[in-house]
């Protein structure tokens, strides 16, 4: 029997979700589509839509949670595409959340106030 996967979301955890849900929303216009919530407030998952795919961005946050994540070597990214590259560049350049360049390839990555890694696209 051959099973068939299709992509739903992506996780990521989130020390302060406010401050996620607005670097996301300003710097990818990503926005909020759902939220679930613990009962005891333990725990919030908000998911984030890019209004064209139906793939979303999990953000959790864990009310216990009390230290950054470690993040390895974070090599594991998310890469979004804009219909704009050299107006996001600008942009997220103003920001301040440009990390890393690479002009051969053509993308660049920028860094959430997690420490997670995001690939632009062109």
């Amino acid at each position: 029997m051959e099973i068939k996967a299709r992509f739903d979301h992506f996780n990521i955890n989130v020390t302060d979700l406010e401050r996620s849900l607005a670097f996301y929303d300003r710097a990818l216009g990503l926005k909020e589509i759902s939220r679930k919530q613990a009962d005891d407030g333990s725990f919030i998952l908000a998911y984030l839509g890019d209004g064209e795919t139906g793939f979303r961005l999990e953000l959790t946050w864990l009310r216990d949670w009390d230290h950054p994540y470690d993040l390895g070597d974070n090599e594991m990214h998310l890469a979004v595409v804009t219909d704009d590259y050299e107006a996001a560049h600008k942009k997220h350049e103003e920001m301040g959340c440009v990390c890393f360049v690479n002009e051969k390839m053509g993308v660049y990555f920028i860094e959430d106030p997690d420490g997670y890694w995001l690939e632009i696209l062109p």
